[in-house]
Order: structure tokens, then C-alpha cells, then sequence
């Protein structure tokens, strides 16, 4: 396969360890890019739902392709969101090619350009943690719900349906929340002077201009790897919003591209993420 250059690939909110993380498209995505640059915008590994009972092939596979690709001259920063919050702790820590930071300011071709997960904003984040997680909770119930229904739906012939998408895009509250998430990211963006601003935390991948009476700034989300599949793709002075589709095949990776990188097995990543909890 060839891979498609890039100076930079962001993606958010993967969710490696729920039954709704496309861990096989995330992979097939990485296998066919190479960027100078990677950012992972948060909630990359679910640390909310975090089970060594659960923990797929694929989703290590993940990893496993986010190293090799650092291995290969790949910088890697990984801002941390709600889900993986307990990594906060750890910030600044570099090893190698790989940064982890709560937020990032890098200069494209002149312009500045600020990433962050986003959750800042969220108010269940700062008044009720509890009932957000009861909200991750009934999410990844609920994207298990969708994917038996979607499954019934495609042997009878019939199209995929989204019930989340449908109760964000019905529920005036929801709608509410997602408008003024854009809004505060964006006005504070144009008042410090951020060309773009990059958000994830919110599953609305967007790109688009945004203007007040201070000024004007580029808003971009990079969706997510649940429903969505998208990524923000940045190169020759442009932004694009990939969307994943099985271009690739269902096939497996071939044997030539075998991930050769070690890595902790998972009852020690599991002990180790248990114990940065405490």
C-alpha cells in the first residue's frame, strides 16, 4: 500500500477499550498515512472503562502501529482528555519522539495553531464527573445496541442507522451544548490570536471559519473513531477532514508488516494504570 504524506494527522477520541472503538479502521487509517506529525487529541485509551477483561487483538494493534510509526521518524503528542484524564499527572513527559501535554501551540506555515480535547468546557466535567460517567457508560451500551440493530438492519437490506446521532441532532439541549462548545473555543481563540483552534471531546467533526467583531479563526474537530471515523489532515498549507471508508479491504495485515514492537502485556498495562490512579 502507499502511504499518503502528510505534515500532520489528528485524531480523537478513539476509545481503545469499549466495545464501540473501530480499532481495525483505526489501524488501517494509520497504516496508510505517513505524517510528520501525529496528534492524538484525547481519549485515546478509555481509562473511565478500562478492563483487562476486555481488551482486543486490535485495539493493541493500535498502539502497537502508533509506535512503530514514532520508530520511523513519526513526532507523536498525545494531549490527554476526560476519559484518559488520570494521564494528566504525567504531563510534559517526553520519551523519545512521543510528548504527552494537556494542549499543544505549533506554528503552520506561519499560522498558529492551538489543540485541545475540549472537555475545559464541558460543566459535567467540572460539577458532575459522576453523571458524566454514567453518561460514557450508557453511551458504549448504547453504541452496542446500535451495532446488533445495524447488524439485523444490513441482512434484511436495509441502510445503518445511528440512534446517538439522532438524539444529538434532536435533542435541543444537545444541540445547545455542542453550539456553545464552538462558540467559547472559538471566542477565546480570536482573543488570544490562534489562527486555528482543534477541538475533539464532542463526536462533531467540523471545519469552518468563525467570526466576531475581535476577529476570526479557523474551528476544527476531529470527530471520532466510534461512529464517525474521521480525522483532521493537514498538508501543502491545507486541511482536510477524512472520512473513513473500507477503501483497504477487510483483510487482515500482511505478513511483511508485521508490528514487531514490544510492549507491556496487559495485565502489567493494566496494574500500572490502576496504580497512577491511587
Amino acid at each position: 500500500m502507499n502511504k499518503r504524506n502528510l505534515k500532520l494527522s489528528v485524531l480523537s477520541d478513539l476509545h481503545l477499550g469499549t466495545y464501540g472503538c473501530n480499532a481495525k479502521a483505526i489501524n488501517k487509517y494509520l497504516k496508510s498515512i505517513n505524517p510528520e506529525i501525529l496528534i492524538l487529541n484525547g481519549d485515546v485509551i478509555d481509562i473511565w472503562q478500562f478492563s483487562k477483561r476486555y481488551w482486543p487483538d486490535s485495539h493493541m494493534k493500535v498502539v502497537q502501529r502508533i509506535f512503530k510509526m514514532m520508530s520511523t521518524g513519526t513526532k507523536v503528542y498525545y494531549l490527554t482528555g476526560n476519559h484518559d484524564e488520570m494521564l494528566r499527572k504525567f504531563t510534559d513527559f517526553r520519551i523519545g519522539r512521543l510528548e504527552l501535554l494537556d494542549k499543544l501551540v505549533l506554528d503552520l506555515d506561519g499560522k498558529k495553531a492551538w489543540f485541545f480535547h475540549g472537555d475545559v468546557f464541558d460543566v459535567s466535567m467540572k460539577h458532575s464527573k459522576w453523571l458524566a460517567k454514567l453518561g460514557a457508560v450508557g453511551y458504549d451500551t448504547l453504541i452496542i445496541l446500535n451495532s446488533i440493530v445495524n447488524w439485523a438492519s444490513q441482512k434484511m437490506g436495509r441502510g445503518k442507522v445511528s440512534f446517538s446521532k439522532r438524539i444529538k441532532n434532536s435533542v435541543k439541549q444537545a444541540i445547545k451544548f455542542i453550539d456553545d462548545f464552538e462558540e467559547t473555543a472559538t471566542t477565546i481563540a480570536i482573543e488570544n490570536g490562534f489562527d486555528y483552534v482543534v477541538c475533539g471531546h464532542i463526536h462533531q467533526p467540523a471545519i469552518r471559519k468563525v467570526n466576531n467583531d475581535k476577529g476570526s479563526t479557523i474551528y476544527l474537530n476531529s470527530g471520532d473513531w466510534i461512529e464517525n471515523l474521521t480525522a483532521l489532515e493537514y498538508h501543502e498549507k491545507k486541511w482536510s477532514l477524512y472520512h473513513f471508508k473500507e477503501e483497504f479491504g477487510d483483510t487482515e495485515l500482511h505478513e511483511e508488516d508485521e508490528l514487531n514492537v514490544e510492549l507491556p502485556n496487559m495485565e502489567s498495562l493494566y496494574k500500572n494504570i490502576v496504580e497512577a490512579s491511587f
